[in-house]
């Protein structure tokens, strides 16, 4: 028999995303597995057919090459690594294809399943939501169980008296979210109460983060086991919090180096000076050397971001200089300046003179 399209076995069009595809597959493994329909063969064929399909569009390579190859991507002699169907081929996370399949012998078969290449997170997540509770509680569900649980190189199992899987330890995922903190929180480091609201709106918790001093834009800080639960007694996930530093006007930062900007009088750029410069670590006052120029930069050392690996060690804060220039002069301030130019102009053309 053909091939039917993945996208149509699987009921999803072409630009379906990984949770709408994922969606799809839960909805028809659940309803064509052979447990589901006893002795129905052709329930049996649509279980494999969509399991198929899910494993190859599921996997961002194999859909890249399904989508661009069709099924010529994974037959044998195709030139690319999925082709022959075996370990790698399209029925690849299913160890020889779908060879490891035994619905039969009238419920009392041996069933084992593998799937040594797949992710083993989804297929994991997905079955436990179809077996979750299948057989929960029933003594004698008409099978042998052999091996349970999605453990080593693949998964193998029957169905025992205890369900699908009943016996393995699996760890819950890692929930993920995001907190705002100021520059100067991210500089010193700080503590931030945080609420966390579950996604069914069923409760919410607390909790207390530490934010160390000189994390950058966009790191996560690891809340161990304060992700979701583990299942049948495995350790919980972890909380990832990404973290999001606002800006501060007139600061940028570069790694651990800071750069500011500092405006200076015109008589200071000429005849030299001091300056107070904010940091930081409070106001500092600098030298201007005599004939500075707009855009020359002044290092301050070690008053940039402290070290996250080593709080002994600093960056620098880089000054850059901008000169004011004067408004609204007076009279007699405006003629002062103007003899200034006059002495300038008169100093140049004796250097001119003299180099003649």
């Amino acid at each position: 028999m053909a091939k039917r399209d993945y996208y149509e076995v699987l009921g999803v069009g072409r630009d379906a995303d990984a949770k709408a595809i994922k969606r799809a597959y839960r909805k028809l493994a659940k309803k064509y597995h052979p447990d589901m329909n006893p002795g129905d063969k052709q329930a049996e064929q649509k279980f494999k057919e969509v399991t198929e399909a899910y494993n190859v569009l599921s996997d961002t390579e194999k859909k890249k090459l399904y989508d661009q190859y069709g099924f010529a991507a994974f037959e044998e002699g195709s030139g690319n690594p999925y082709g022959s169907g075996g370990q790698n081929g399209a029925g690849g996370g299913f160890h020889g294809g779908f060879g490891g399949f035994d619905f039969g012998q009238g419920g009392n078969g041996y069933h084992e399943y593998h799937f040594e290449n797949s992710n083993m997170g989804d297929m994991g997540d997905i079955f436990g939501d179809i077996f979750g509770n299948m057989f929960h509680g029933q003594k004698n569900s008409g099978y042998s169980r052999q091996s349970s649980g999605f453990g080593g190189q693949g998964f193998h199992s029957g169905f025992g008296g205890s369900g699908f899987g009943g016996h393995t330890q699996e760890k819950g995922s890692d929930l993920r979210s995001e907190v705002s903190i100021s520059f100067e929180d991210a500089a010193f480091g700080c503590d931030k109460m945080i609420r966390l609201s579950d996604p069914s709106g069923s409760g919410s918790q607390t909790l207390q983060v530490h934010v160390p001093a000189g994390i950058e834009n966009g790191k996560s800080i690891r809340l161990k086991g304060k992700g979701n639960p583990g299942f049948n007694g495995g350790e919980a996930g972890d909380l990832l919090l990404k973290v999001n530093i606002q800006p501060k006007p007139g600061y940028e930062r570069n790694g651990m180096d800071v750069y500011t900007t500092t405006e200076i009088p015109f008589t200071t750029a000429v005849l030299g000076g001091e300056a107070k410069v904010s940091t930081l670590y409070g106001d500092v006052i600098c030298r201007i050397p005599e004939g500075a120029q707009t855009g020359r930069k002044i290092r301050l050392k070690g008053k940039g971001i402290v070290s996250m690996k080593n709080p002994s060690v600093h960056g620098d804060q880089y000054v850059t200089i901008r000169i004011q220039v004067p408004q609204n002069l007076s009279p007699e301030a405006k003629e002062k300046l103007r003899e200034f130019q006059q002495v300038c102009r008169n100093d140049e053309r004796k250097r001119r003179g003299s180099v003649a």
